[in-house]
């Protein structure tokens, strides 16, 4: 039985822990030839090819990018997961920090995008899929420096789409509410009371509890599936409601 990806390639950045991870498994079981880039390939799951990129340096993208072009045997999907937290207001983070989360949160899905431009145009199914977040659309405390550089990748998507459409080139991208992923817990763990700031983060979220991996990596299959041909220049919020729904407080 031919399956929804079956013939694709596809790169996930990030691909080894968290969301990126789940992307990759989805994508995998769906028939398409998958390779993570990442700082840690060790930890990337059975069934992939596993390669070492660092996002914030264009030497190491380039040469992942056309290691796992030449691996795979081309590339057809582009998932631009990799990223890092931020924390504080706008006082908290010195120049230095703020240009290193820009610059791997949002040059690094420019660095992965245009080393694979070659080969996506060579494709039938090209798809970028970049991993935004509800700090883009949603006034969030203490995110001030994350949420400036997910608001990037948001106008990046648009003007992404914009420009390369017309080669055959769709790219979207996924706005997550806060997820269940190792960032998270790492952040949790360092909280005076784990469990109430866990608390806390679950009734942020109209629907109750942190949104799991897997439910982002479906949208993102959705988003890179040959079956959404017609879908580009869209941002697709997995968030238990969390940027459009305002519920009445429980009783």
């Amino acid at each position: 039985m031919k399956l929804e990806f079956d013939g694709l390639k596809a790169i996930v950045t990030g691909g080894a822990s968290g969301i990126g991870a789940a992307a990759a498994d989805l994508l995998d079981s769906r028939g398409a030839d998958v390779a993570i880039l990442d700082l840690a390939p060790e930890n990337a799951g059975p069934n992939v090819t596993a390669l070492r990129a660092d996002v914030s340096n264009d030497d190491s993208v380039r040469q992942a990018v056309d290691g796992a072009a030449l691996k795979l045997g081309g590339i057809d999907i582009v998932v631009n997961n990799a990223g890092i937290g931020a924390q504080g207001t706008i006082e908290t983070n010195d120049d230095d920090e703020w240009h290193r989360v820009w610059d791997i949160n949002v040059l690094g899905m420019v660095r992965v995008s245009r080393a694979a431009l070659p080969y996506l145009r060579k494709s039938s199914n090209a798809a970028i899929v970049n991993t935004c977040s509800i700090a883009a659309t949603a006034g969030l405390p203490e995110r001030a420096l994350y949420a400036a550089s997910k608001g990037a990748v948001l106008s990046l998507t648009l003007s992404m789409a914009a420009d390369h459409l017309r080669e055959g080139i769709r790219v979207n991208c996924v706005n997550p509410g806060t997820a269940d992923t190792p960032w998270i817990g790492r952040l949790l763990s360092k909280a005076d009371d784990p469990a109430a700031e866990r608390a806390a983060l679950d009734a942020r979220q109209p629907h109750g509890r942190l949104v799991r991996p897997e439910e982002v990596a479906a949208g993102i299959a959705y988003l890179a599936s040959p079956l959404s041909g017609s879908t580009s220049g869209t941002s697709l919020a997995i968030d238990g409601g969390m940027q459009g729904l305002r519920l009445r407080p429980a009783t």
